[in-house]
């Protein structure tokens, strides 16, 4: 099934398709319509390859550098273009919703009303 995948995403380069039918192994049902495919797998074949190792290093760039014979700055760049490419998720780090700067983060974002972050950051001074 690699190999397949592996020609598919070489017949069709950089060129837009999407998948029309889908049959679910031994059940005999198909489904039909336009489906269009996960952004990971919209990458070319080195991409995907290139991520699957990443994980298999559990995100470790010294692995990666290891295993690819390349250098920190070649992993890096990669990576950065990788997740400019599937930027499908806002990713920051969740802010701990007891400290000061937390409350503010979560009334900006509309979380908490102005009343709400009032007596969070009034509970926090007690």
């Amino acid at each position: 099934m690699a190999r397949e995948w592996e020609e598919l995403t070489e017949l069709v380069g950089d060129r837009q398709f999407e998948v029309e039918r889908v049959r679910l192994k031994g059940s005999g049902i198909a489904i039909e319509g336009p489906f269009e495919l996960p952004l990971i797998a919209r990458l070319g074949a080195d991409d995907q390859v290139f991520l699957a190792a990443f994980v298999h290093c559990h995100g470790s760039i010294k692995r990666m550098e290891d295993w690819f014979g390349v250098s920190y700055p070649t992993i890096k760049n990669r990576l950065n273009r990788l997740a400019a490419l599937l930027a499908f998720a806002e990713v920051e780090p969740t802010p701990r919703h007891d400290d000061s700067a937390g409350v503010l983060r979560r009334l900006e974002r509309g979380d908490l009303t102005v009343s709400e972050a009032e007596r969070a950051l009034a509970s926090r001074q007690r």
